[in-house]
């Protein structure tokens, strides 16, 4: 029996098709009424009874008014989508665990993969080159070591952490800011990703029913779930204001443990990641660093990556340009004095030797 099945389930969702109604409102309605069938067709004066406020009962009574709760069950199964309320045994325990988890979890996908082992990344929606390396290469190597990955699906380092996970043959989680009716999935650019995501064994999950679009107070709000489903949260470049550093703040909320990546001190969106590290967020330079302090080295050991030794002079004269931080072919053209012709196929050798990466329009980076 599916949860959409049992008695009584299509109350919760009626409950959550009344937008104004969250987890503080529902535990109100629950602890006066202890059914929510009755609760329903209450009238309301009852409601005021239960501590709500009159315009809360008034959107309720107008929205019991208008749909049809057989109809809205039947059109959450035609479209795929199912739900779990935190009543139910196969509601996620961790975020279950939190202060105000969602009384309703909408999902597409396997739900199954919200009990594995799971890390929230996220970061900044404009990333810079650096950050696209840095996501690339933790999350490839988390998800080797089983990992589910937990992200928001937004532009920038949600979406490569999301890529990175799926390009490793990994299983990773989009929680959204809005229903998870394909028209309200966003951003649009991200569409294909979504459909991805569940195409590789995912899931993607919301606490809103359909139709409802996301906005500045939805995705605040989404961040709580992607701490409250994960054992820690790693933060790959955020501004100082940045809004991804609410998931922070979430997760210490819900004594998760923090990650961030130290970045340049020059570049804005390192500004919020090196800040959270000098108020204690947790140093990381490698996945190694997030398996040790959550104890799951266990799950396999991580193996060494063997370092290729340049063969000639020209090529140990290229690498003394390069380190970590990427660098573009014009500036190791300029430097090393190499037409860019040249350089060029050099370059594409040295990386196929294992000596380089290309980290993305044409910036070079050590191994």
């Amino acid at each position: 029996m599916t949860p959409t099945d049992k008695p009584h389930a299509k109350y919760f969702l009626a409950l959550a098709k009344v937008k104004i109604i969250g987890p503080v409102r529902f535990q109100k309605i629950w602890n006066f009424f202890g059914n929510l069938e009755e609760a329903w067709s209450a009238k309301q004066v009852d409601f005021q009874s239960a501590g709500l406020e009159e315009d809360v009962v008034q959107k309720i009574i107008e929205t019991r008014d208008k749909i049809d709760l057989n109809s809205e069950m039947e059109k959450l199964a035609n479209d795929g989508i199912n739900f779990t309320t935190v009543f139910d045994d196969n509601y996620p325990k961790l975020l279950k665990e939190i202060y105000n988890p969602p009384f309703i979890l909408f999902y597409r996908g396997n739900i199954s993969r919200l009990y594995d082992s799971c890390l929230g990344v996220v970061g900044a929606r404009k990333n810079s080159s650096y950050g696209e390396q840095v996501t690339r290469e933790i999350v490839s190597e988390l998800t080797r070591q089983k990992i589910t990955i937990v992200s928001g699906l937004a532009l920038g380092i949600d979406a490569l952490a999301h890529q990175a996970c799926l390009q490793a043959g990994g299983v990773t989680v989009a929680v959204l800011g809005s229903s998870l009716d394909w028209p309200n999935i966003g951003p649009s650019t991200n569409k294909q990703l979504a459909r991805d995501i569940l195409e590789q064994g995912g899931c993607l999950v919301s606490e809103y029913a359909p139709v409802f679009p996301a906005s500045k107070i939805t995705f605040p709000l989404r961040n709580r779930i992607i701490s409250g489903l994960s054992l820690g949260v790693l933060i790959i470049e955020a501004a100082q204001s940045s809004g991804t550093l609410i998931t922070g703040k979430f997760a210490l909320e819900q004594n998760r443990d923090v990650f961030a990546v130290p970045g340049n001190i020059y570049n804005l969106t390192s500004v919020g990641t090196n800040n959270l590290i000098k108020l204690g967020a947790k140093l990381v330079t490698s996945a190694s660093d997030i398996l040790e302090e959550l104890n799951l080295r266990q799950i396999s050991e991580i193996s060494e990556q063997i370092i290729e030794i340049p063969t000639t002079d020209e090529e140990k004269f290229i690498l003394q340009y390069l380190s970590q931080e990427p660098t573009h072919i014009d500036k190791i053209s300029q430097l090393c004095k190499i037409r860019i012709s040249v350089l060029s196929s050099k370059l594409m050798l040295m990386e196929m030797n294992g000596l380089i990466k290309d980290a993305g329009a044409q910036n070079y980076i050590k191994k």
